[in-house]
């Protein structure tokens, strides 16, 4: 079969053939994501890949018996980007009528970034929630979901003033671009503290957020865009909570109730997602534009 495969840690994918997967668990690959997780696997930053292998942490296929489903982390050495995958049956769920693959898996590891942490760490109805990094996929979706979850006021904010004022179609009560004034900006959109902060960059950003929080608030950090440290003073942090979130570190029956909340939604057309389409054959592309933060959730498409 046909699979982008990574030969070297940090390298590119290379399209190539590569082995069948075998077993009752195997999938045929509709479409494939691509997300920045799978960019430091193959980096070699969360352990050794085990190269070679066929890259791709998630997708969208159909079963043996013809049933369309969402994926996620194949056993080593397979992955989404390929015609076919073995699947862990623990991580495969049904996609609903009504949503189409390229949503199925935007609010697969994407959509479960923002829908987690809002449902299950911080949903607080009536409160203002802000949004750290609301120009990316993650945060576009948790933009939406911090409004279908009843939040009183959401608040995007991010570096890109173009993409940023695309939040308010989607949700956002007022946006802020993070600047040289970043502190005096969030501040100043804050009213009386943000409840909840969906961080996806920490950094200086982050630290900017938590003095604009009210007492009793909530922050979930999901990912490090503006930096991988923060120097936080711990009387800074008094009465507040801060929460490192990592999908896979939820119980399975948790994230498979999430994602069906979360399509469920999505099938009455509460939530949308843009997708950037590329064939396996131009997997090398589709992994730089990864690369350059895009503004919409790239897939892969397999021959």
């Amino acid at each position: 079969m046909r699979a982008a495969v990574l030969e070297k840690p940090g390298e590119t994918p290379v399209v190539r053939d590569f082995e069948e997967p075998d077993g009752k668990d195997v999938v045929d690959v509709r479409l494939a994501g691509c997300n920045p997780v799978d960019l430091a696997l193959a980096s070699g930053a969360m352990g050794d890949p085990g190269v070679p292998k066929v890259v791709g942490k998630e997708g969208v296929g159909l079963t043996a018996e013809g049933a369309r489903v969402y994926f996620d982390s194949p056993p080593s050495p397979f992955g989404s980007w390929a015609q076919r995958v073995r699947v862990d049956p623990a991580k495969v769920y049904p996609v609903p009528e009504g949503v189409d693959d390229d949503l199925a898996v935007a609010l697969g590891i994407a959509g479960l970034a923002a829908w987690l942490p809002l449902t299950r760490h911080a949903h607080k109805e009536g409160k203002s929630v802000l949004i750290l990094g609301a120009t990316g996929v993650v945060g576009n979706i948790a933009v939406q979901a911090a409004k279908l979850l009843y939040a009183a006021r959401v608040i995007a904010a991010g570096r890109d003033a173009d993409a940023l004022e695309k939040t308010r179609d989607l949700g956002a009560d007022a946006v802020v671009q993070l600047e040289d004034d970043t502190p005096y900006a969030l501040r100043n959109e804050a009213g009386e503290g943000y409840d909840v902060v969906i961080d996806m960059v920490y950094g200086d950003p982050f630290l900017a957020a938590l003095d604009a929080t009210a007492l009793g608030a909530t922050l979930i950090t999901v990912g490090q865009g503006a930096g991988s440290s923060a120097d936080i003073p711990f009387r800074k942090l008094m009465g507040r909570t801060h929460i490192g979130h990592l999908n896979d570190a939820m119980p399975p029956e948790v994230v498979r109730a999430a994602y069906e909340e979360l399509t469920a939604h999505a099938a009455e057309g509460r939530i949308r997602v843009e997708t950037t389409r590329y064939p396996l054959a131009d997997a090398a592309e589709a992994w730089q534009a990864q690369a350059d933060s895009p503004h919409s959730k790239i897939a892969v498409v397999p021959e």
